[in-house]
């Protein structure tokens, strides 16, 4: 029983992550329908913002093979919503469906559910139990979590060096320094995010595009630059087109400005008390803006400026079997603050993978303590 109790978590989370990340702002979910035998009779994920539930999408399943539900037990990662959005309670199509029982890997933390949906499946007589593959759970939708929980996105920050630390050479060439099987998995990461994040010094030294290109996605992550003085050409590639641009400033030209909004920019002014973006600000408007996981590739000023402001929570590190010698430092993109005088005040980082693609090390670093939310 055991084993099929994880088993059937297992298929619930693995169709969740079929969800992808087009149910941006929505969590991306799961859900299995079985029988009083143990058979599976219905199955489904969240579908694109604004489109069915997990469980609706198991209900329809599971009436389109002619299955009832009657008597079922559904096996759920997120706690059934409990409040009408764009669609309508999940709790209450599975009450009116006439399941017996309810497993959840999670609760909801979003204050419009915040527990109301168990409450509503067990004054209906459903069974309720929580808990089985939650933290499988939790990191599948731990942006999500992070914008209800923290009002922030979650923030990964992503570097890739030689193994002697270099980013580049100290002409400025960094192409490339990792192998084609690395930066594929880099635009992996980038489709999974809501939004990435780069300076406005990448955008004039580099003008990138800063989108998907080397795996399939069903939408282009939304960008945001951090552009005290409104320096970004209104003619740079980073203008795609079906994606939103939100550039910071620290101060409004109205006449900049207006040249980016042209393009379809929205400029937002959030200055700090040094004239420049507030950052920790700027993360309060993106999570109000339905950014769950945000992306961070850009140079070293921001990034140094993002770590010690304390505003980034995971680092995506890759390593190439090179040794370059001298060039740029990776020690530039990770400044985290110092002189130090004792190694008691360095940030304190936790392993979560080490995995090897291609010839390359792949490393994800959280700051420790930061997912206790």
């Amino acid at each position: 029983m055991k084993n099929q109790t994880a088993n059937l978590m297992i298929q619930a989370l693995n169709l969740a992550r079929q969800a992808g990340p087009e149910t941006d702002p929505n969590p991306r979910v799961g859900c299995v329908l079985v029988a009083a035998n143990g058979t599976v009779i219905g199955q489904g994920h969240t579908q694109q913002v604004g489109g069915p539930h997990a469980e609706v999408m198991a209900l329809r399943d599971a009436a389109a093979r002619g299955n009832s539900v009657v008597g079922a037990t559904a096996w759920v990662t997120l706690e059934p919503c409990a409040h009408h959005g764009r669609t309508g309670p999940c709790c209450d199509a599975l009450i009116a469906a006439g399941v017996s029982r309810v497993v959840a890997a999670l609760g909801d933390p979003n204050p419009l559910v915040a527990g109301q949906g168990f409450e509503r499946l067990r004054a209906a007589g459903i069974e309720v139990e929580v808990g089985p593959g939650a933290e499988e759970a939790r990191e599948l939708n731990i942006g999500f979590l992070s914008r209800m929980v923290r009002k922030t996105p979650w923030v990964r920050m992503k570097v890739a060096a030689s193994l002697d630390g270099k980013t580049g050479l100290e002409n400025g060439v960094s192409q490339w320094i990792t192998s084609e099987a690395a930066r594929t998995d880099g635009h992996a990461w980038r489709a999974r995010a809501s939004a990435m994040l780069t300076g406005v010094g990448t955008v004039l030294e580099d003008n990138p595009r800063l989108d998907v290109r080397l795996v399939q996605t069903p939408r282009q992550p939304h960008l945001v630059v951090v552009d005290s003085r409104l320096q970004t050409p209104p003619g740079a590639n980073i203008f795609i087109e079906g994606r939103a641009v939100w550039i910071y400033a620290a101060s409004r030209d109205d006449k900049k400005a207006e040249a980016l909004e042209a393009k379809g920019a929205t400029v937002t002014c959030l200055p700090n008390a040094d004239g420049k973006v507030d950052l920790r600000a700027m993360l309060q408007d993106l999570a109000a803006r339905g950014v769950n996981e945000l992306h961070v590739e850009s140079g070293h000023k921001l990034n140094g400026s993002m770590l010690r402001e304390g505003c980034v929570d995971e680092l995506l590190v890759y390593l190439a079997p090179k040794l370059i010698g001298t060039g740029l430092d990776i020690a530039s993109h990770l400044h985290a603050g110092g002189p130090l005088t004792s190694l008691a005040g360095a940030l304190p980082l936790e392993f979560k993978s080490v995995d090897m693609l291609g010839p390359d090390l792949r490393i994800v670093a959280r700051v420790a303590g930061r997912d206790a939310f």
